[in-house]
């Protein structure tokens, strides 16, 4: 449970029982009526229910009792982990009941019990299987004013009574209460990522108060606290190691398959496993705060948020509803009205219509699917925030690569040295060291990436006055009385035209993807520095990935063309957009969305956003532990590791395939019933059982989707 206090009090509730839109709209109405209560908000797929109030005039414990009085009893923090038991669901034992009592009053009849012994167990069979869905149904027109698909079950089963046939009407009850009931508990199989993610962080953790060691609720663990995390342990919350070094298994929260090398400073994950040795880490975040915490929050909201074809196939749903027992009212009464046909035969078949044109299948083929492919895109760390993004994923023609720390590591290192021959009395050590001297004052990538090299090699550090930066060039001081520059190759151009080996050597340097840094003062430049952004291992893999499943692939960089498209010809990708200011990404990516329609963004989430956001989707790389990736980004991929990618498209290519596999086969389903019930060819029981067939055969399809 969450809350926080302004002029009102706000509570999250985890609750049991709410396995649809019906539900939630119940909860809403009847708790606004609740003294006390301003705002009512229910997320049917996550069940949860989010109040707001007057802590003056209601309470939690009023507003739990409340919701229990509901039907819809409150989640104590065990249960909520817990996976559902399927005979503590109240709509499940109704079903089976009505089951029972069907079977059993078709052997009374069988066994020459008198009929009404039969009829008595058939009508009972009719009340407890049809009370949950027909009282839903009622509720629904009464309140929402909406014909939904309860109604047309309620019509027919209650017309097949009127009309002789309750054992019909029995099998009509007991069939669609049994499908009702396991696709509530299919939604709750559903939230099965949820519940994995909330048992990835431990419940109680060591820390380290006053000199001792004591154990405590992770709830209870403020930032500042240090904790102990002993081998095998799963991390508790976000923090720094402050003592001890050991390698972590980031799989549960990134779905990295290597574990991560971790010494003092780094920063560890809540819900990660300590390996081998013994951490202490400072808290950085709060339970409530950490990034286990934020990934279910946002798989929540994502698996809420409906995508486009989900919200055209409810509006579908809501207008064939009342059309369906339009069309079931005249097929009763037209034939026999104007073509003198009989009653009861048309009667029959307009109540079998009912029930064969009811759309349940096909209104439940695209949410169930969505939900479980969020579930399991999360589950291997591809969070995507939203139905109507994994839709745009699986329509994507084009990918934008952002380069460095993208298809890089985005850590250049110093690949090549030269001294050049008008300064052979230099070594490429004093180059180093002049060099480092001078950059040690830059913040610039570069710059750190070069003194690093000379402190790999001890190289000493000569002091350094007058120090200045050149803008966009690179910076001047003095050393020993001598000014030095430092810079790119534009910054000693003139030094360079009198030197054509040395602009040879820059060039090869550039063509084969490197930066180049000269080193030299005002009248000759002494010598160069090339640094390499190394690629990602896995880059040209993953590249190779999407060009298979038929999406071209750009990239994006401020670098010189010359050292961008190297980089390009190595990994496979197609085109270039090189020489790029932060503004000129999206001037590029409109290029491409001109050319390919659908282009998504691949980026870090804060120097792209601009590009993220003019993308048909944004995604964010390396997003874990990143507030900012985590909600700018439509996609985002918790790892540094680029072969996520193409799990992200494969993961929504396979949703909407079978999302259309469920819509055709729903359809035709629904087409062949209509026609047999108008013709006579089919029987009460038959377009019942039919009709539940195909709406348990669409929702296990897609459920496919939570197998990896």
């Amino acid at each position: 449970m969450t809350e926080h206090v302004s002029n009102s009090r706000e509570q999250t509730f985890s609750v049991h029982n709410v396995d649809c839109e019906n539900e939630a709209a119940k909860i809403q109405r009847e708790l606004r009526k609740h003294p006390g209560v301003h705002e009512v908000k229910v997320s049917p797929q996550s069940s949860k229910v989010r109040v707001s109030f007057d802590p003056k005039i209601a309470s939690i414990e009023s507003v739990a009792k409340a919701l229990d009085d509901l039907g819809f009893p409150v989640k104590d923090d065990a249960a909520s982990t817990e996976s559902p038991t399927i005979w503590r669901n109240k709509k499940v034992l109704s079903a089976l009941i009505s089951g029972l009592l069907l079977a059993v009053g078709w052997v009374a009849g069988k066994l020459g019990a008198p009929t009404v012994l039969s009829l008595s167990l058939y009508f009972f069979s009719v009340v407890i299987g049809g009370f949950y869905f027909a009282r839903e149904a009622l509720e629904e027109l009464i309140h929402e004013r909406r014909v939904g698909i309860e109604l047309l079950m309620t019509v027919a089963g209650v017309a097949a009574a009127l009309m002789g046939q309750i054992a019909e009407a029995a099998m009509l009850a007991f069939l669609y209460s049994i499908s009702e009931a396991v696709e509530g508990y299919t939604e709750e199989k559903t939230r099965s990522s949820i519940r994995a993610l909330m048992k990835l962080a431990p419940k109680v953790v060591t820390i380290e108060r006053s000199g001792s060691l004591q154990e405590i609720p992770v709830a209870e663990l403020a930032v500042g606290d240090v904790f102990l995390v002993r081998p095998g342990q799963a991390i508790a919350t976000d923090g720094t190691v402050t003592e001890g070094n050991s390698s972590v298994n980031q799989a549960p929260v990134t779905g990295e398959s290597v574990p991560v090398e971790k010494k003092i400073g780094d920063q560890v994950f809540a819900g990660t496993i300590n390996a081998e040795g013994m951490l202490k880490v400072t808290a950085t975040k709060t339970a409530a705060e950490n990034t286990v915490a934020k990934i279910i929050q946002l798989v929540e909201e994502a698996q809420e948020r409906k995508g486009e074809s989900q919200k055209f196939i409810e509006r579908f749903g809501r207008r064939n509803s009342p059309i369906v027992l339009l069309l079931g009212l005249l097929v009763a009464i037209v034939p026999p009205m104007l073509f003198h046909q009989p009653w009861s035969d048309w009667l029959s078949r307009a109540t079998v219509f009912i029930v064969a044109a009811a759309p349940c299948a096909l209104v439940i083929s695209i949410p169930i699917t969505l939900v479980a492919a969020i579930g399991a895109g999360a589950r291997s760390g591809v969070l995507v925030k939203g139905g109507v993004h994994l839709e745009n994923l699986a329509i994507i023609k084009a990918v934008a690569l952002d380069k460095t720390g993208t298809v890089t590591h985005g850590r250049p290192e110093v690949s090549e040295i030269v001294v050049f021959e008008s300064s052979n009395t230099l070594t490429e050590h004093e180059l180093i060291s002049f060099a480092s001297s001078l950059e040690r004052y830059s913040e610039h990538p570069l710059a750190r990436s070069i003194v690093q090299y000379a402190q790999s090699k001890s190289i000493a550090l000569f002091d350094v006055s007058e120090w200045r930066s050149i803008t966009g060039a690179g910076a001047t001081g003095k050393i020993h009385g001598s000014s030095i520059l430092i810079g790119s190759p534009v910054l000693f151009a003139p030094q360079l035209e009198t030197n054509a080996s040395a602009g040879q050597q820059i060039a090869d340097w550039q063509a084969n993807g490197n930066t180049v840094i000269i080193v030299g003062n005002d009248s000759a430049a002494w010598g160069a520095i090339a640094l390499r952004d190394s690629i990602r291992a896995e880059a040209a893999a993953a590249i190779k990935s999407l060009h298979e499943s038929g999406i071209a692939v750009a990239m994006l960089t401020g670098d010189n063309e010359r050292a961008a498209k190297q980089i390009a010809s190595e990994v496979g990708i197609d085109s270039v957009f090189a020489e790029l200011k932060p503004e000129d990404k999206v001037n590029a990516l409109n290029k491409m969305l001109a050319n390919y329609r659908f282009v998504a963004m691949v980026g870090d989430g804060v120097n792209d956003a601009p590009a993220l956001a003019a993308a048909t989707v944004g995604i964010a790389m390396g997003a874990v532990g990143s507030d900012v990736a985590l909600e700018t980004a439509d996609v985002a991929l918790m790892s540094d590791d680029l072969s996520k990618l193409p799990i992200a498209f494969k993961l929504a290519q396979r949703t909407r395939a079978i999302i259309r596999q469920n819509l055709y086969l729903s359809s035709a389903v629904i087409a062949c019933l209509v026609l047999a019930a108008i013709f006579g060819f089919l029987s009460l029981p038959g377009a019942v059982l039919a009709h539940e067939l195909s709406e348990l055969i669409v929702i296990a399809s897609g459920l496919r989707i939570l197998r990896n």
